[in-house]
């Protein structure tokens, strides 16, 4: 099973697709989608939805995953990205069908069992469990890694409680 992660932004969208098979998830390949900042909105979000296209096109992935948008401050920034993050939602439903989100806190609870994690926590997590040598960059590649992953994980858990009283 192929499955896509990502990280929405409206300057930076990050990705990160694994595979799982029989128990076992390996890194296919991560990255991000970048956009100028002087690209009108309109414009760059055309752009996020074509290089989205593009990814699911070459990867054909099973589902997607994208985290749920959380903000503290920034309003401005947090409706661009709210923009792009729908962009990108319908640009998931069209091509795949098969779409889910995460909190950022569920992300974190299903990595390190602690829903504080830091950023450095989290990283060495995604390594580990990839297998990988290095901890994935940019930070938006490897958010949208651990996205993946706690989907892959949430799977595992409702294969394991959703039986239908067969074992």
């Amino acid at each position: 099973m192929i499955i896509l992660g990502i990280d929405p932004g409206i300057a930076i969208v990050g990705f990160g697709v694994i595979e799982e098979m029989r128990n076992q998830v390996r890194c296919v390949d991560y990255g991000t989608i970048t956009t100028p900042k002087d690209m009108p909105t309109a414009q760059r979000l055309y752009t996020v939805s074509l290089k989205m296209r593009e990814l699911i096109d070459k990867y054909k992935p099973d589902e997607i995953v994208l985290e749920e948008l959380f903000f503290q401050n920034n309003q401005k920034t947090a409706i661009t990205v709210a923009q792009a993050r729908g962009v990108l939602l319908l640009t998931a439903i069209e091509r795949c069908q098969r779409l889910y989100e995460y909190t950022p806190m569920q992300v974190k609870l299903a990595l390190t069992g602690y829903g504080g994690a830091n950023k450095q926590q989290m990283q060495k997590m995604i390594a580990m469990r990839l297998g990988l040598s290095s901890i994935p960059k940019p930070d938006d590649a490897a958010d949208a890694l651990a996205i993946a992953l706690c989907h892959c994980q949430s799977r595992a858990i409702a294969s394991l409680t959703n039986t239908n009283g067969i074992r």
